[in-house]
């Protein structure tokens, strides 16, 4: 089901009034006096931006500005002062791929995120293993013949440095190889910008979330087993994360109310399912 389509008509229509963008499945929000401005990872940024349509219906007098760059940002901006609640792939309250604790901050769990490597939809590859992911994206695996694919060299493209998507994918599908840096290789910053690249380029290789999946990429399956919802749950499927909201110290106000809103049984249950992601409670 494309992203877009599962995205609520209003929400475009809010779009549309607060000049907010879609550029490549991106989405930039601009209000300079939000009672509630979350800010940082585009994986979870079709959550944020649902939860801030539906939350707006009956709370009509709260302003929240809503925007995705990396997950990185979710924290520092928080730090900065330049969001109220930061979105990350990790807790940043506790030390992880290379990134320092952010202790003054509090994280609170909204989703389970899947994962999934994908490929040009011309692509006849349907399955890589871990040790064939680790050679691809180290380089040692250089041409797609070696992996059962066709006689082209394959193209690596990354999530640049402080994606919470790429700290996920490399612990948990690549069991913490290193990425190749040079060849056939290029990074993006955001979400949208891996399925335009994708799109693009019948050799290239790279992921994303689940809900960023559409019929135009392929997404292949991780050691024979498909990336569902259903295998994130029955524990089969393992390239999965935790995504988190961040606040300075203990939530209050509007803020904390957006939260628990994101937590509820009813958005959890909705809105949440629909867009690929897994209840953070049905997971362990």
């Amino acid at each position: 089901m494309k992203l877009v389509k599962r995205i609520t008509s209003t929400a475009v229509a809010v779009a549309a009034t607060t000049g907010l963008l879609f550029g490549g499945f991106s989405y930039q929000a601009k209000a300079a006096s939000s009672n509630v401005v979350v800010a940082g990872s585009t994986a979870l940024l079709p959550l944020t931006q649902q939860a801030k349509v539906e939350y707006q219906k009956t709370n009509k007098d709260v302003s929240i500005s809503v925007s995705g760059s990396s997950s990185i940002d979710g924290p520092e901006s928080v730090m900065k002062g330049t969001a109220t609640i930061g979105a990350c792939d990790w807790d940043a309250t506790v030390a992880q791929g290379g990134f320092k604790a952010y202790k003054e901050l509090r994280a609170y769990k909204v989703a389970v995120t899947p994962f999934a490597t994908i490929v040009n939809k011309s692509n006849k590859v349907k399955n890589l293993s871990t040790k064939q992911l680790q050679g691809i994206f180290s380089g040692k695996i250089k041409n797609w013949k070696e992996v059962g694919g066709k006689d082209a060299k394959i193209v690596v493209v990354n999530r640049k440095f402080g994606s919470g998507t790429r700290v996920n994918f490399q612990a948990k599908a690549l069991k913490g190889s290193k990425f190749m840096t040079s060849g056939n290789y290029k990074e993006v910053g955001k979400s949208g910008e891996m399925i335009a690249s994708i799109q693009s380029n019948p050799n290239a290789i790279g992921y994303v979330d689940l809900a960023y999946v559409d019929k135009s990429v392929k997404a292949l399956q991780y050691n024979n087993v498909s990336p569902t919802v259903e295998n994130v749950k029955n524990g089969k499927y393992p390239v999965w994360g935790y995504g988190y909201l961040l606040t300075k110290g203990a939530a209050k106000g509007d803020n904390l109310k957006f939260i628990q809103y994101m937590q509820s049984n009813k958005f959890q249950n909705g809105s949440l399912k629909k867009l690929d992601f897994v209840p953070f409670k049905n997971v362990k």
